[in-house]
């Protein structure tokens, strides 16, 4: 039996420069993925895995130093009896001033090349890893799993690999027919940030901590085992905060302590702690001050945004005062004949008075 652990897409020393969050938060953030790595590290000793498995883009080597790099090391160095294999992507990419070949790495570490698939054997695990590292930041075509060929049946064969399954990707393009048609025990793909598992062999690991609003769900790490030629791997939640995207429906009868509550009562999450992006639609009362709003509940929230997304609310009967026997007094006498009780009548009733009285001033 071989115990592993595949992650990948970790983007140490990323500086979150286009966020909607504020410069502390995003400093913090920054902390918080090198403190998830280094969870990973206690967590793969802890488990006592045989393998670490890096998909790729272990760092963001715009921003990292040799400090950073020297670091990463002495994590590894505190796993010596963890295999640690990396396979650099387009944001690490091992390039002649590659951060990967500036220090001595320890013995447990085996970082691959890019010129070909390369593959190293650890027999007394009964074990192949394959894997390629990236040389520059895109790459546009892929004939590199040619390079496998004829694998060894008797042994565990495992690929870890960065790329996108994609065939018009400019990030390595691969599919999924191609990658079975190699039967390896286990494929360990990075590139993707959603964990995804494609097969019962193959799976994204995903990042392990998110890191924007467009990366909702949970986000972890890979475990797995391979007993007699047998693979079996589920997926961990890891991370330390989420970014959650929600709607909430308001009417315009709600006041503003109702809207308060009513944005409170979104139950996915932790309020505490994670990232929320809050979409308001429906419609609203013409004085509710949206940044008023927000501060109101930042107390309550870790982060929140609100996106109004709402219809403002009107007055029709001093409106229809105001403009008798103009087109706006007639358009809403039209609609109030096809029924303001149905929503989409509604809505564009108080879609189309916005362009009328916009029209006007």
């Amino acid at each position: 039996m071989i115990k592993f652990i595949h992650t990948g897409d970790i983007h140490l020393g990323l500086k979150f420069n286009n966020v909607s969050f504020d410069r502390e938060k995003a400093i913090l953030r920054r902390r918080e993925i090198w403190n998830s790595f280094e969870r990973i590290i206690e967590y793969a000793k802890e488990k006592e895995v045989d393998f670490l498995f890096i998909a790729g883009d272990l760092f963001e080597a715009s921003y990292f130093t040799i400090g950073d790099i020297t670091r990463v090391r002495d994590n590894f160095s505190s796993i010596e009896d963890v295999n640690i294999i990396i396979s650099a992507g387009n944001h690490d990419y091992r390039g002649r001033r590659s951060l990967y070949d500036k220090i001595q790495w320890p013995n447990n570490v085996t970082i691959f090349g890019g010129q070909t698939i390369e593959k190293k054997e650890f027999n007394d695990l009964n074990t192949i890893i394959y894997g390629y590292s990236w040389e520059s930041n895109q790459i546009y075509e892929n004939n590199l799993l040619k390079d496998i060929g004829e694998i060894d049946k008797t042994k565990n064969n495992i690929l870890v690999l960065h790329g996108d399954i994609s065939q018009s990707s400019n990030y390595l393009p691969l599919t999924l027919q191609d990658l079975n048609s190699l039967n390896m025990d286990y494929i360990a793909l990075g590139h993707i940030h959603k964990p995804e598992i494609l097969a019962d062999n193959i799976a994204y690991c995903g990042c392990p901590e998110p890191l924007d609003f467009g990366e909702e769900g949970e986000r972890g790490i890979i475990e797995g085992t391979i007993i007699d030629k047998k693979v079996d791997i589920r997926f961990l939640p890891f991370s330390k905060r989420k970014f959650i995207v929600k709607e909430v429906e308001l009417d315009e009868n709600m006041n503003y302590l109702e809207i308060i509550e009513k944005i409170k009562e979104v139950s996915q999450g932790n309020r505490e702690k994670d990232f929320y992006r809050i979409s308001l639609k429906g419609f609203l009362n013409r004085n509710i001050d949206m940044d008023n709003l927000v501060k109101d509940l930042e107390d309550t929230f870790y982060h929140i945004e609100l996106i109004n997304n709402t219809i403002w609310d009107y007055d029709l009967e001093a409106l229809e005062i105001e403009n008798r026997d103009n087109i706006i007094y007639h358009y809403i006498n039209a609609m109030k004949e096809k029924g303001l009780d149905d929503p989409v009548v509604k809505r564009a009733l108080y879609l189309g008075l916005e362009v009328l009285l916009k029209g006007r001033e």
